[in-house]
């Protein structure tokens, strides 16, 4: 099943992600705690600013071990045409251009472009506009959302 390979790869980009972040909290640690970054006044500060830095970087971390739970936990079902586009599904949507974009709605978080075959395919949550604007949709839908001043429509495809 294709939706189940382009699970994988989003198992490996956050566990890519994952990697750069905790190499990211283990600089800002030691920039944080190092002799040389003791602060000598009250504007000295380095020493702060890489342990708020520390903190920040580590809560990412945390939030990409919560996505690949989520991620490993999914079961992406087929599409059924009752209850329309729900979290799983694989979408094709095409624009007032004739441009086709493909989406795969996810469980979490994950903004990121997959490679399946020669097209991208734009990995989106629910929570994301377009993906709440998906939910319920089926083949032949409008999907419209509204981003600053500029309203985007699509018309739905296809759903796998």
């Amino acid at each position: 099943m294709d939706k189940l390979l382009l699970q994988q790869q989003v198992l490996e980009r956050l566990a890519e992600d994952l990697l750069q972040a905790e190499q990211a909290v283990r600089v800002a640690h030691e920039t944080a705690t190092h002799e040389e970054n003791i602060a000598e006044n009250k504007y000295d500060t380095l020493g702060l600013e890489a342990a708020y830095l520390a903190s920040g970087q580590a809560r990412r971390a945390e939030a990409i071990r919560q996505a690949m739970v989520n991620w490993r936990q999914f079961r992406p079902l087929p599409y059924n045409v009752i209850k329309g586009i729900q979290i799983g599904a694989l979408v094709c949507l095409v624009d007032s251009d004739d441009r086709q974009q493909q989406i795969f709605l996810g469980p979490d978080g994950g903004s990121m472009k997959l490679a399946r075959g020669a097209e991208l395919v734009q990995v989106i949550s629910s929570q994301t506009p377009l993906g709440r604007a998906m939910l319920g949709k089926c083949e032949g839908d409008e999907v419209s959302i509204q981003v600053a001043s500029i309203r985007q429509q699509f018309e739905v495809l296809w759903v796998q």
